[in-house]
């Protein structure tokens, strides 16, 4: 976990980076964008956990009936759960291009003006997850990168040409 993040973030400005420039970065830009990446990526990864946890929790109490609200309610936070997934997915693509904090703003702000673009990545996060789940887990990495592939298309689909930008080093 402690490193998670900063690879994820490390390879969604790698994919940022190929789109842009048709290429991918090199060794060098890679690592210099990794230990950049560390500090906000481990920050990254504890809050994700921690709300991760949280909707996992009250689902299975839900679930489980130990608090009420039965059916409607375990709905109610599975769909906020996705919603918050695809908010993420938005800040992951954002951060590609600039600062965590910065990329959180810009996410939301997007999320309040666009509501259905959180929507579709919410849509492709899960069916990159059903997917993970069906599929060998020696697979699951690949299908990682294919996911980041998707989120940044389904981005410059909706807001169209980005700027190009490089992976600093």
């Amino acid at each position: 976990m402690i490193t998670a993040g900063a690879a994820l973030l490390t390879a969604s400005r790698a994919v940022e980076h190929y789109l842009s420039h048709d290429a991918w970065p090199s060794p060098r830009q890679l690592w210099v964008s990794f230990r950049q990446a560390l500090l906000p990526g481990f920050a990254a990864s504890v809050v994700v956990a921690a709300l991760a946890a949280a909707v996992v929790l009250d689902l299975l109490a839900l679930r489980a009936g130990r608090v009420p609200g039965g059916a409607p309610m375990l709905v109610v936070v599975a769909l906020a759960g996705l919603a918050a997934a695809g908010l993420g997915g938005l800040v992951l693509v954002s951060a590609a291009r600039r600062r965590l904090l910065p990329a959180v703003r810009d996410a939301l702000r997007t999320a309040v003006s666009h509501p259905g673009r959180v929507a579709a990545t919410a849509g492709v996060l899960a069916v990159a997850g059903t997917l993970a789940v069906l599929i060998h887990p020696v697979l699951v990495p690949v299908m990682l990168g294919h996911l980041l592939f998707a989120l940044h298309v389904l981005a410059r689909r909706n807001t169209g040409p980005v700027e190009a930008t490089a992976i600093t080093g």
